[in-house]
């Protein structure tokens, strides 16, 4: 863990105590400590002693030492520990100090790391669907790159065979003044991009990257299919295949899949398989150490829904946006893991109320943020490193300091599981002891202005960087 995380060091010192690993957790009810670990019960069998007994031992060994201000053995073995108010406001002083940097760089061993996204067909205008791909991909990245990894950010564009066959005869169908075939596609972007000249895949690119961009995910590197093609021989060749059916067959059930995979079928054309093999084949000779891909299924009434712009049946992103925001669509389409369905309340996402999520976790933002501007015009800030404790911490300013404390150890862990799902669910916890916080307690003027002004501008840095790591804006004033 980084070098400004108090609570690894913490665990790290009780480790020395225990002569063993220690986690700490946070008990669910504050009159059991501040932080609990069980590492009693975990060393109790090898040592041959009573849990309790050794429980007692460790937390009179960590109150000698000074690692906290009381310690005691709980239930069949746990050690409950309490932190002093000036452990707490060493804390805050670090998250300043440490700034945008605060729980940064937690990677045991930096990666190159690709990241493969979204890498729709230019058969038609990104989807919902596709949307989900950029924002949890785009935050999966962002992640990475915050814990330390080099990240690169790919679109594959499959801009070869059959579905795009579909879409030029479609466009040139309408160019006619005819339908499109009955498997052609449909929708007003067809007839748009037949009455531009030439091509319609450049101006269907550039619509796509548009988009994109507007959505606040840049890709670094854009792969072409056609560019692939070439290298598919060499592929197949390095693959196991066998001759069936009058097709070329690559036996991938020897490896875990669950059947094989036709690389050339029976007419002489190679299978999407083929393509992808040529594919991460060139991915791997660029020297990545990691490649991760995005899947998305649309699930509507609790089964699959398979959406076709084709037919037309589909919302694209751009109406998403015009419709709930930027902000709106990253948030909801990274609140849930890739596992999990979305069910996106378009008329909430809209709100401008609290009941909104992003909206009230941007709340609390804009609000420390005029917090901060008063101080200033008052000339009430002069250091906020300094962090005076002048009376002892409320409730409320050690929950939230503590709720603080957890986000190197949460990022770690959202970057090691590719998880930024963990991010908006904190977020709102963090909002939720702020709004607390400043409704029990007056800031400025108050006899503990000085802390309170630090456990401000320390929330706002977290609520920030939690923001960003999912491409959530933080406005200053709302």
């Amino acid at each position: 863990m980084p070098s400004t995380d108090p609570v690894s060091r913490l665990a790290k010192s009780v480790a020395e105590v225990a002569g063993a690993p220690v986690e700490l957790e946070r008990p669910g009810d504050a009159e059991h400590g501040d932080y609990a670990t069980n590492v009693a019960l975990r060393l109790a069998p090898s040592k041959r002693r009573a849990p309790r007994d050794l429980a007692a031992e460790i937390a009179a060994g960590a109150v000698a030492l000074g690692l906290v201000d009381a310690a005691e053995p709980a239930g069949p073995g746990f050690v409950n520990l309490r932190v002093s108010d000036a452990w707490l406001a060493d804390a805050i002083r670090e998250i300043l100090e440490a700034g945008d940097a605060f729980g940064a760089g937690s990677a045991r061993m930096r990666e190159r790391v690709q990241i493969e996204m979204v890498s729709a067909n230019p058969t038609g205008p990104l989807t919902v669907a596709h949307a989900r791909n950029a924002a949890y991909g785009d935050s999966v990245a962002r992640l990475l790159e915050f814990a330390g990894h080099e990240v690169e950010r790919e679109y594959y564009y499959n801009d070869a065979g059959r579905q795009m066959e579909r879409f030029y005869a479609s466009v040139e169908a309408v160019r006619r003044g005819e339908e499109p075939p009955e498997d052609g596609y449909r929708g007003d972007y067809i007839a748009e991009l037949a009455s531009l000249p030439g091509d319609p895949v450049p101006p269907m690119l550039e619509r796509i990257e548009a988009t994109l961009e507007r959505f606040r995910v840049h890709f670094d590197t854009w792969a072409l299919e056609s560019e692939v093609e070439a290298e598919i021989p060499e592929a197949v060749a390095l693959l196991d295949t066998f001759e069936a059916d009058g097709a070329v067959w690559a036996r991938t059930s020897a490896h875990g899949d669950d059947k094989d995979r036709v690389v050339v079928r029976s007419d002489g054309t190679p299978g999407y398989f083929a393509a992808d093999a040529a594919y991460v084949r060139r991915k791997y000779a660029r020297g990545f150490d990691r490649l991760i891909y995005q899947l998305v299924h649309l699930v509507e009434g609790g089964e699959a829904r398979k959406v076709s712009k084709r037919r037309g049946d589909v919302v694209f992103l751009d109406e998403l946006l015009d419709t709930i925001g930027v902000d709106a669509a990253r948030w909801y389409l990274v609140s849930r893991g890739h596992d999990q369905t979305i069910e996106l309340d378009v008329d909430l996402a809209a709100q401008r109320t609290q009941k909104n999520p992003v909206y009230y976790v941007q709340y609390a933002h804009a609000r420390i943020a005029g917090i901060l501007r008063n101080a200033a015009e008052n000339r009430l800030v002069t250091d906020l490193y300094k962090v005076d404790v002048a009376v002892a911490l409320a409730p409320e300013e050690r929950d939230l300091v503590k709720r603080l404390l957890e986000f190197p150890a949460l990022v770690a862990e959202a970057a090691e599981r590719r998880a930024p799902h963990a991010i908006p669910t904190y977020a709102i916890r963090v909002a939720d002891d702020f709004h607390r916080f400043y409704h029990h307690h007056r800031v400025l003027g108050s006899e503990s202005e000085s802390f309170r002004l630090a456990l401000a501008r320390a929330t706002q840095l977290v609520v920030a960087r939690s923001l960003d790591l999912v491409g959530v804006e933080a406005p200053e004033q709302m």
